[in-house]
């Protein structure tokens, strides 16, 4: 791997992990140091990191970790709830043996996401649904939601911030057994509609209510403001 490269892997996991939070200023002169590389490479891995709307660069040469918006964390719930439920519609009637070999393999390891997730969680988490979408045989579809992911991630952290009932546990846990099921009985409409209440309950369209409802409150505090300097 090349320095630029090594310096991308790095940020992108501390942004991805939260090392480096929504909004952060990245410190390039600290970090190069810490790297133990010049800000040269450091500067191309930014550029790539904005390429995929994990960065911002300015004219000024200053880095941040892009902020979450409610738009944002909105229009990756839609997507996925077009995208998701076709993959794995699909899946249920192109899946071959080896494909639910996977499929049933990284189900096995997978628990439902807790506060503060580690790496290996969200790995695992993310092993399950690239299997299924694999399993559609359809590389654009395949492609399309593997390149959200990222993104989908940082949403995901962010609800967990709201802590999780056992209740929600057990219904994500019982998703992902019922999607299984679906796709190995070949029931591709049973898969596509337990795909959908997934993405509608999930922890994205969490971030979308929180982030909506953090949005709104400014407004209403000044139209109060307004309303209370009325004479």
């Amino acid at each position: 791997m090349t320095k630029a490269e090594i310096a991308y892997e790095l940020v992108r996991d501390q942004v991805l992990r939260g090392g480096l939070g929504p909004g952060a200023v990245i410190p390039q002169a600290d970090l190069a140091r810490e790297l133990g590389i010049s800000t040269t490479p450091l500067r191309e891995a930014l550029r790539r990191l904005m390429t995929e709307g994990l960065v911002e660069l300015d004219a000024h040469r200053d880095a941040r970790v892009t902020r979450l918006t409610a738009e944002e964390a909105r229009d990756l719930v839609e997507i996925r709830r077009s995208l998701d439920p076709l993959a794995a519609g699909l899946a249920a009637e192109r899946r071959t043996r080896e494909d639910l070999a996977l499929i049933r393999e990284t189900a096995d390891g997978l628990r439902p996401l807790r506060t503060d997730p580690g790496s290996a969680e969200l790995l695992t988490h993310r092993r399950f649904h690239v299997a299924i979408y694999s399993a559609s045989h359809n590389e654009l579809l395949v492609q399309t939601l593997d390149g959200l992911w990222d993104k989908a991630d940082r949403y995901r952290r962010l609800a967990l911030e709201d802590g999780r009932t056992e209740q929600d546990l057990d219904r994500t846990h019982t998703e992902h057994l019922a999607l299984v099921d679906a796709i190995a009985a070949g029931d591709s409409g049973t898969a596509a509609a337990v795909m959908l209440a997934h993405v509608n309950a999930s922890l994205g369209a969490r971030a979308v209510s929180r982030l909506t409802s953090a949005a709104a409150q400014p407004v209403a505090r000044s139209l109060r403001g307004i309303r209370g300097g009325r004479t």
